[in-house]
């Protein structure tokens, strides 16, 4: 299968270059392009946020069940507005009809939000309407009728609560077709865990599969211990005693925060562009965006 590629300054620096053996330098360069995801509670953030990050780095605006269409707008609008590159989300089980879907993307064509959205599924177990997964999504040919370019899609290194891993691929690279199919790019953001070691061997797995598109690790950013537990719970993440120790967090110790450093080391540490291909860094924020663009700048700063 030959899906498509997608230019990723993030892996541009061959296998083997001293700027690879120096860990410092192989930091820099995973977070050189990376993302983060907020919701429309965040607005007050954004403005925050935006001086810690690149210009037009993307920012991905989630599709939440209690947020309707005018504030999920005013979140793109905003994203603009700072000098950043929105990404919607579309939640594809909770758009109850095709016209609320070409509402949803006029409106973000207008707000200059529409060339990048990122398709997933959603939570309902019953569609709400015509579209049941982010395949349909992307078979129902409205989206580049409102000037979407660029489809983001999910991965999942250790597997998803609901679904078998069988179908998990399956879909993936149903996705990664459909997509090249199009004449849409695309890349990919995985659920977020604590141990580099699932992740690294997904992608291996994934490119050994055909599939080239670019990878963005999901990344919890700096928050609670017990706010990240809640939510690894919540999404079936691994969470085992040793995990949560290598990541530095303790199952009996839920007072203070905790933030990436020791995975982003071991992700930057662990991969090599010769096999896991053009790999970045996609941020859940869990509430606290100015704090996590804050980790990034001084994390990119303490390893230049």
């Amino acid at each position: 299968m030959n899906t498509i590629q997608h230019s990723n300054p993030a892996a541009s620096t061959q296998p083997g270059t001293p700027e690879t053996q120096q860990p410092g330098s192989r930091a820099s360069r995973l977070l050189s392009d990376f993302s983060l995801e907020i919701t429309g509670r965040d607005l007050a953030e954004i403005a925050e946020a935006a001086p810690l990050l690149a210009p037009g780095a993307r920012v991905n605006v989630t599709y939440l069940a209690s947020e309707d269409l005018p504030l999920r707008i005013e979140a793109a609008r905003a994203v603009v507005g700072a000098g950043l590159t929105p990404v919607p989300h579309i939640a594809a089980r909770r758009v109850r009809a095709q016209a609320e879907l070409e509402e949803y993307l006029g409106a973000l064509h207008e707000a200059g939000a529409s060339d990048r959205i990122f398709a997933v599924g959603g939570d309902p177990h019953t569609p709400e309407g015509p579209y049941a997964s982010a395949l349909d999504l992307i078979r129902s040919g409205v989206l580049p009728e409102h000037g979407v370019t660029h489809v983001g899609i999910g991965g999942y290194p250790e597997g998803h609560p609901d679904i078998s891993d069988d179908e998990l691929w399956s879909s993936l690279t149903e996705k990664a077709s459909e997509l090249e199919r199009s004449g849409l790019s695309g890349s990919i953001i995985t659920q977020f865990g604590f141990n580099e070691e699932p992740i690294l061997r997904w992608i291996e797995r994934l490119r050994d599969t055909g599939i080239t598109l670019p990878v963005a690790v999901g990344v919890p950013g700096p928050a609670g211990v017990k706010r990240l537990l809640g939510f690894a719970r919540r999404f079936g993440v691994a969470s085992s005693a040793g995990i949560l120790k290598k990541y530095g967090l303790s199952m009996t110790n839920l007072i203070g925060t905790a933030g990436p450093d020791r995975l982003i080391d071991s992700l930057a540490a662990g991969i090599e562009p010769g096999k896991h291909g053009a790999v970045g860094v996609h941020f859940y924020t869990f509430g606290g965006v100015t704090a996590t663009a804050r980790w990034t700048h001084e994390y990119t700063v303490r390893n230049r």
